[in-house]
């Protein structure tokens, strides 16, 4: 008999837009539907209609999944947990995503970073199925990187944010970045409204052999540096609005990342042809999205975990009062 995978709602809130999904994976998506990201009170109260409207609809999903744009505060023992912490989004510091979105409702829910989220739902479903090691890099409205060590996300006191490291400049650059808390950081030179204000245009618009590339690359690569000699992942995969919308970046990047290191180490020896070790996310546009879907499937098999666990202290503990 053919048992169909558990439905799992997820949200994944971007940048610029909110997506909501429900569904099995990749090969089941039910419904999914588009929020525009503007002031907390609206956006959450129309993910939220979206949600109860899905569950007369369909009935109570198994699990909710919540993938964010951050910082997040996600230490289950804080005060502050499931809020956003500081936020370059104007109004979202200090918002309580998880209290605005679980709805009361009696199932698992998980909360994670967005880029997170990509992560777990590629390991799950996509490009690193098979990799224990390995880096997921969003470049849009901000830039983010996932960590995965030993199979597992890194984190300690809280989630990555190697998006916000400075780098060193390009020769004879000066511009002074858009990041209002660092200013030149990497998400400062090279996310989508980085890119945008140094040309005066949108990134879109953008020639692919326009300099803004090759300048946004160069912080890229830099990025990709730290990465690789950090956690050595077996491959990094870049996704994000503005990497999906103009591969050339991605090009770039490789060139920028082999200029960086510079021949300090045999890079093809150690990871093979570059072309294979930055590539895209092997679920696309689609990573965001079953993003959400992954923390919530992560959120299931944790509480499913904690039951059996219960369940075998109680045994244990009624087969000793019965001795």
């Amino acid at each position: 008999m053919i048992v169909r995978p558990p439905v799992l709602a997820g949200v994944e809130l971007g940048g610029t837009k909110c997506i909501c999904v429900l569904g099995t994976g990749p090969d089941e998506i039910i419904r999914s539907e588009r929020v525009a990201t503007g002031a907390p009170d609206v956006t959450l109260g129309q993910i939220s209609d979206i949600l109860h409207r899905w569950r007369s609809e369909y009935g109570l999903p198994a699990a909710l999944g919540i993938s964010s744009f951050g910082p997040l505060e996600l230490r289950p023992s804080a005060p502050a947990y499931g809020t956003v912490r500081s936020s370059v989004k104007r109004g979202w510091q200090d918002v309580p995503l998880l209290a605005r979105l679980s709805n009361g409702w009696d199932i698992p829910v998980g909360l994670d970073t967005d880029v997170n989220g990509a992560a777990l739902a590629e390991a799950r479903w996509g490009a690193a199925k098979d990799l224990a090691d390995f880096a997921y890099v969003t470049v849009g409205t901000g830039i983010g990187v996932s960590l995965v060590v030993g199979g597992r996300l890194a984190g300690g006191c809280s989630h990555s944010e190697l998006g916000h490291i400075r780098v060193a400049r390009a020769q004879s650059d000066t511009w002074p970045g858009v990041c209002p808390y660092h200013g030149d950081c990497v998400e400062g030179l090279a996310s989508g409204p980085a890119i945008a204000s140094r040309a005066g245009a949108p990134a879109a618009e953008l020639a692919a052999d326009a300099l803004e590339w090759r300048l946004a690359a160069h912080a890229l690569g830099q990025l990709m540096h730290v990465i690789t000699f950090a956690t050595v992942p077996e491959r990094i995969l870049v996704g994000g609005g503005v990497a999906e919308g103009r591969p050339e970046i991605l090009a770039y990047t490789r060139d920028a990342l082999v200029e960086s290191i510079n021949g300090f180490v045999d890079l093809e020896s150690l990871v093979g042809d570059i072309s294979g070790f930055v590539i895209p996310p092997g679920l696309g546009a689609l990573a965001g999205p079953l993003g959400a879907l992954a923390v919530a499937a992560e959120a299931l098999e944790r509480a499913k975990s904690s039951d059996r666990v219960a369940t075998e202290q109680r045994d244990i503990r009624d087969r000793g009062l019965r001795r």
